[in-house]
């Protein structure tokens, strides 16, 4: 870029291809769009060489390496070396021996000049836990005796308890919840350990003023959560995967409703369709049947197209459709466009309800609250936004990303969110104040998927390269890096007691991770690299179905979406 600059443009390119493959394995985009660099103008236009030219490399190195490249510049008195690494190059240097870079995500990072900025933001403390009164606390409260009693007695039929003997001394208890218990102590332990995590997470406070819960969707909440399957690494979730045909590369983003029941996808044509999973078998069988009672009638007046369509078609957007969310419960659904908008619908009433204008560029991303009623949105333009559904106008404006902001997740307790951009960092806010509270530095590409834990510590986040990475919100620092995928990352899911991480990709795999032994070998603080990483638990192909969507229910059922890549 140097050659460049001074407008030696033929030496420049040979330059480039002559150490090229030494950096093809690390930085293959980099490269590619190094190569369209001709003119010094071109400096200036493309951002990757600003970001290279304006700030520094930072490389972390043991105390024993250190030594030994000072020596080495001290022997070969090489001063072209030493200028590219004052002008270029900040060495992190820790004590210690040499060890294995591939344990590290962040061996190797680029950083702007105000490096100390970044690690005073990270010093900021931020409050990781769950929101007081949640219903999982109801939950977690103990249970008196009368209670077991009379669910005991529920689950026993009155002319059952007559006729059956008393087993083991335990009298008016049936043979089914003896059989329950001895099961529930074998693996008690197991479950113990893996749902210790959200329990014992710290309660916060809200900053946001939560809407009212109505009593019967608390109920069928608290219900969905005492009917949930636990998962460890020994029992992994069920899967329901749904393929979209025919879509011909016009599918840009698809999303599932909490209980799998409705399924949406945004199209290129700015459409809109919501598809209802339980009513598709119906509609099937009965099309069926109705087309030939009907054609045999009479063949002048065939059944019209709306009648057989399976699913709802929604028409607002002027451009393509880029993402599409439910709202926890399925009454909602947002959806964002390159049109710079974002429109809420109704699946009730299956109408356009509000239309929010803000974003100057299209809207890449947009996420419902754990909560519902507030949303979150990233966009071209370089900024997050924060929205309540009853107001048409932005909350607050999150900037400082230098690039795109890709995508955007809510944390468990709704006080913070966290945003993945083109810039290849991830950051999280305030909602309340709007500031950058942490900087997470290490990706090699564009962020495309984010995933917060259920306890609100820790945070997955996966690139364009199919890297994954977790990051410990309260220090700020890598957990464990992740490389598995062959091609981007679009989709991550935590299980409901965050023992499990789902990653999809476009290589047409569903991967189960185990971030119980990760963030356990990491607390342990284990030397050996192959420690720190997640444990691949399965990897699932979809065959030619790249992975658009992944949803934990609040059973633990996990939902899939996809589409063909191909169309038949």
């Amino acid at each position: 870029m140097d050659l460049v600059a001074g407008g030696h443009v033929h030496e420049a390119r040979i330059f480039f291809h002559t150490f090229r493959e030494d950096h093809e394995s690390m930085h293959l985009r980099d490269l590619q769009k190094l190569e369209g660099i001709l003119s010094p103008l071109h400096l200036e236009e493309i951002e990757l060489s600003r970001s290279f030219r304006q700030n520094k490399f930072k490389i972390k190195m043991c105390e024993y390496s250190y030594d030994l490249l000072l020596q080495y510049l001290q022997k070969t008195q090489s001063f072209t070396m030493r200028g590219v690494i004052n002008e270029h190059i900040d060495f992190e240097v820790s004590p210690g021996q040499p060890t294995l870079s591939s344990g590290d995500a962040d061996f190797v990072t680029i950083e702007g000049r105000k490096n100390d900025l970044a690690r005073q933001i990270n010093q900021k403390e931020i409050h990781w836990g769950l929101l007081e009164d949640s219903l999982e606390q109801h939950l977690e409260r103990p249970v008196s005796d009368s209670e077991k009693a009379e669910s005991a007695n529920k689950e026993m039929n009155p002319e059952d308890n007559k006729k059956r003997p008393l087993d083991g001394g335990k009298q008016g208890i049936p043979v089914k919840m003896v059989k329950k218990d001895k099961l529930v102590s074998m693996v008690g332990k197991n479950v113990r350990s893996e749902t210790s995590a959200v329990s014992v997470a710290p309660r916060v406070k809200p900053e946001l003023t939560l809407p009212a819960t109505l009593v019967e969707v608390e109920q069928a909440i608290l219900e969905d959560l005492r009917s949930r399957v636990q998962l460890n690494n020994l029992a992994l979730p069920s899967i329901s995967f749904y393929t979209f045909i025919n879509t011909c590369n016009r599918l840009n983003c698809s999303s599932i409703s909490q209980d799998g029941s409705l399924v949406a996808g945004g199209f290129s044509d700015s459409s809109l369709k919501v598809w209802d999973i339980s009513t598709i078998g119906q509609l099937v069988k009965t099309s069926s049947l109705q087309g030939e009672k009907e054609s045999a009638k009479n063949e002048n007046f065939p059944a019209t197209e709306e009648r057989r369509k399976p699913y709802t078609l929604f028409h607002g957007h002027s451009g393509p459709v880029y993402s599409t969310t439910f709202s926890p419960f399925g009454e909602f659904l947002l959806s964002s466009s390159s049109d710079s908008t974002i429109r809420l619908w109704s699946t009730k009433l299956n109408t356009n309800l509000v239309c929010y204008k803000g974003h100057n560029y299209p809207v890449w991303d947009v996420q419902f609250s754990p909560v519902g009623h507030y949303f979150a949105s990233s966009s071209h333009d370089r900024t997050a936004r924060i929205w309540s559904m009853e107001r048409i106008q932005p909350l607050r404006i999150m900037a400082g990303h230098l690039s795109d902001v890709d995508c955007v997740q809510w944390h468990a307790n709704c006080n913070y969110i966290a945003t993945g951009s083109s810039d290849k960092t991830v950051r999280l806010w305030d909602v309340q104040s709007g500031e950058c509270v942490r900087i997470f530095i290490g990706h090699r590409s564009m962020i495309l998927s984010l995933a917060m834990s259920p306890d609100g510590r820790y945070m997955a986040s996966g690139d364009e390269d199919g890297t994954i990475m977790m990051w410990d919100l309260s220090s700020g620092r890598c957990v464990s890096p992740l490389v598995g995928h062959s091609s981007c990352v679009w989709t991550l899911a935590f299980s409901c007691e965050g023992t499990l991480l789902a990653s999809g990709s476009a290589d047409c795999t569903v991967k189960l991770w185990d971030v119980t032994a990760s963030t356990r070998a990491s607390r342990m603080e284990s030397k050996s690299s192959s420690s720190n990483r997640l444990r691949l638990l399965k990897a699932l192909p979809t065959k030619s179905t790249p992975v658009y969507t992944l949803q934990f229910s609040r059973r633990n059922l996990l939902f899939a979406a996809g589409a063909l890549s191909k169309c038949s």
